[in-house]
């Protein structure tokens, strides 16, 4: 696997190593040493999938403390615009975001470290999306930024009138107007 920067130190870019042939393809989805020796030592605890159809706009999304979660996501098959927002008040990239596009063609995969809200769009027909998670799902702790904050200026690649939103989705704050739930200072998330 190569672990490629991004503009926001922390959120990475996974390639994985693939191998074709005429059956097909292969390649190592996870393997834990490989992924501590170049992004980070953490244990997943949950494997998540959802499947989407186009337009979906799911996020953005976070758990707060002590609930916070990294996810490592993919897609399986279809294409997502893939988006992490950072929202540790403090952080020298607070308010910029990562947007990578994934899909079943280049197994790109995105890491999300705690401290950011994830949301992602989809481009495809359908899509199915997996996400792995170092933290469990606590609904008490669930938190979310708007969509469409025009201050984070998030070009999701889709016309507007073609997005479809979860209800809990079209109901969240913008940035400047959540409660603060990281500080970019304290190791406590």
């Amino acid at each position: 696997m190569k672990a490629i920067p991004t503009k926001i130190p922390g959120v990475l870019i996974i390639e994985p190593r693939v191998f074709t042939d005429k059956r097909g393809y292969f390649f190592e989805s996870f393997a834990q040493r490989e992924f501590e020796e170049q992004v980070l030592q953490t244990r997943f605890v949950q494997d998540n999938e959802s499947a989407s159809c186009y337009g979906v706009v799911r996020g953005l999304h976070f758990q707060r403390i002590p609930h916070t979660q990294s996810k490592l996501v993919r897609v399986i098959s279809g294409s997502v615009l893939d988006v992490a927002v950072d929202i540790r008040v403090g952080s020298p990239t607070y308010g910029q975001h990562v947007a990578v596009e994934l899909n079943g063609e280049n197994h790109r995969q995105l890491f999300i470290p705690r401290g950011f809200a994830h949301g992602f769009a989809v481009l495809s027909e359908r899509a199915v999306f997996l996400y792995k998670c170092d933290n469990y799902y606590a609904p008490q702790s669930e938190g979310g930024i708007a969509w469409d904050d025009p201050e984070l200026a998030i070009d999701w690649r889709l016309p507007r009138e073609a997005i479809i939103l979860s209800e809990k989705d079209t109901r969240y704050p913008t940035l400047s107007q959540h409660e603060p739930a990281f500080d970019f200072n304290s190791s406590v998330y």
